[in-house]
């Protein structure tokens, strides 16, 4: 029996064994299958990569197409951006849709965030279809070009801006460079709100002007102001950790190249300089002579009435709203008598010959070397309306400007001198302690121009760019407004000398941007914009797979939220 027994038991053994065998070989299979759906699975997902990638990369194209448009044109594309490509194996296909007329709001995303603009909105589709297998991707975006008034900006420089003043100062409102920031004060500057350059955001100054012993101070999102110090070092763009320790100090609002902060340009139709919002029209459709309604060019004057042009120069003569006059004063920091066009601004309210649509514009032509004009404002201590003087020379304000009953109002020109009301023509030629200020209230703002920072020349900062010519110690100049630096001057480019040069003694700037300004019903006639392009919205529609790039129903995927 025992024998039986174990042979009967190794029987069992080799059936034991067979079915391990079997276990093991089902087990193999099973990987080898679950293998096999892996590696497919992972070629799907690297297809469907692929196509999205390539999906991508027609949005960008349209995304490209519709700025380039813009730029070249300086309106919305009649046919929005559409086309295919071949893209990393895929065949894209994408278009645009014009999502309507453009409307006034107020922009919610990046440093813009909070100011009001005209926003036109499109919508860019595309759909990758990967060659071979087939595996699609479909993408949608939201883009906006929105036109943002420059006058909400506190300083705008369309170059680098050097901010470097003796005493305290406070810029309350927005502040960007298109170019370099050079914060050098000798005393506290402080900013409380966004800081912003294309370029890069240093303490210290641009040229020779030796490094300056004040703070800087930057509110945070919290409403703190934050020192720009870090121990004995700045927080700036050479500091070694400056994206993170920026974002940690001012909770995003201060940004530079580093960053990712962009140039914000004035819509120019041609050649891209903004120089030529203040020259002629003749063959420059940007020239602010094409939106004024009365003119001054050449000594002549003209009045727009019923779209044509009147010559009223004897009328607005004899009334004692004009004269002209030569070598009527010295500009001791231009070397140049200057030949003054007078404008009695007072005069020209009360015999009518203000502009309907409150645009003037003024241009006189340097015809020799001897031949310095410019236009210089009398009696404006109160407007009657909204008012905005472009000029291709320089302008000289004498006195208060808009101080009575504030109204919207605006200089824009090649530079911007600042003459009291006890300014005397007599005493131009001599020291400027013989030119003692009165203290002086302007209320507008103002686009110019100064001259460039480089070697042997200080362009003066940019609490001298309104030039002076009077001895103002201790005494106010008092501006709200907004301060816009879109050019170097073509006319006035002498440089800027320190109190030391004999010119002049700089006032206590007693200085504020209009928060009217805020408000878009309260800017003044015609305010440049600056144009800026953004990618608002994005989100994949769909994932599948198709015969072809336009096997896919847009319709149907906005219907059932694929």
């Amino acid at each position: 029996m025992l024998q039986i027994t174990m042979k009967s038991e190794r029987g069992i053994v080799t059936v034991i064994a067979l079915i391990m065998v079997g276990m093991l070989t089902l087990i193999g299979l099973a990987a080898l299958s679950t293998s096999d759906d892996e590696v497919s699975i992972a070629g799907n997902e690297l297809q469907e990569m692929r196509a999205f990638y390539a999906a991508e990369s027609g949005l960008d194209a349209a995304g490209a197409a519709l700025q380039h448009d813009y730029e070249v044109t300086g309106v919305p594309p009649t046919n929005p951006p559409s086309g295919s490509d071949s893209v990393n194996g895929c065949i894209v296909s994408y278009f645009t849709t014009d999502d309507g007329a453009a409307t006034q709001r107020t922009l919610t995303t990046g440093t813009l965030a909070g100011l009001h603009a005209l926003v036109k909105s499109f919508t860019i589709s595309s759909v990758a279809v990967k060659s071979g297998d087939n595996s699609r991707i479909a993408l949608q975006q939201s883009f906006e070009t929105a036109l943002v008034p420059i006058f909400q900006f506190a300083v705008f420089y369309g170059q680098d801006l050097e901010i470097d003043p003796g005493p305290d100062m406070t810029l309350i409102g927005r502040v960007h460079s298109n170019g370099d920031m050079f914060l050098n004060p000798a005393s506290n500057l402080r900013m409380d709100s966004y800081v912003t350059a294309s370029g890069e955001l240093l303490r210290g100054s641009k040229g020779t002007d030796p490094f300056k012993s004040g703070d800087v101070f930057i509110k945070d999102a919290s409403g703190n102001y934050v020192s720009m110090r870090s121990g004995s070092d700045w927080v700036d763009n050479n500091y070694a950790d400056w994206y993170d320790s920026s974002i940690s100090k001012w909770d995003g609002r201060v940004q530079d190249e580093a960053h990712g902060a962009q140039s914000l340009n004035v819509p120019i139709s041609n050649s891209g300089d903004p120089h030529k919002l203040i020259e002629r029209a003749a063959s420059n459709p940007d020239s602010y002579e094409n939106k004024a309604t009365l003119k001054f060019i050449d000594g002549q004057a003209y009045s727009k009435v019923g779209g044509v042009w009147q010559n009223v120069t004897a009328n607005m003569i004899a009334d004692g709203v004009i004269t002209q006059t030569s070598d009527e004063f010295y500009d001791q920091r231009e070397y140049e008598w200057v030949d003054a066009f007078e404008l009695d601004v007072q005069a020209m309210y009360d015999h009518g010959y203000a502009p309907s649509n409150g645009v003037i514009y003024f241009s006189d032509e340097v015809s020799s070397s001897s031949d310095w004009p410019a236009l210089r404002l009398h009696n404006a201590e109160e407007l009657g309306d909204g008012l905005t003087i472009a000029c291709e020379n320089p302008i000289y304000t004498v006195g208060n400007f808009n101080s009575v009953d504030k109204k919207p109002a605006s200089f824009i020109s090649d530079a911007l001198t600042v003459l009291s009301a006890s300014f005397d023509d007599s005493k131009s030629t001599l020291y400027y302690t013989n030119r003692v200020a009165q203290s002086t209230t302007i209320n507008a703002s103002y686009v110019t121009g100064g001259v460039e920072t480089g070697p042997g020349v200080e362009s003066g900062g940019f609490h001298n760019l309104p030039r002076f010519l009077e001895y103002w110690g201790g005494r106010d100049f008092r501006w709200t407004g907004s301060a816009i630096h879109l050019w170097y001057s073509q006319q006035a480019t002498a440089t800027w000398r320190p109190e030391s040069g004999g010119y002049y003694r700089a006032p206590t700037r007693v200085w504020a941007y209009d928060t009217d300004l805020d408000d878009p019903n309260k800017l003044p006639p015609e305010t440049p914009v600056v144009r800026v392009f953004q990618r608002t919205g994005w989100r994949q529609v769909n994932v599948g797979y198709a015969q072809s790039a336009n096997d896919f129903d847009w319709d149907l995927a906005e219907g059932t939220g694929n």
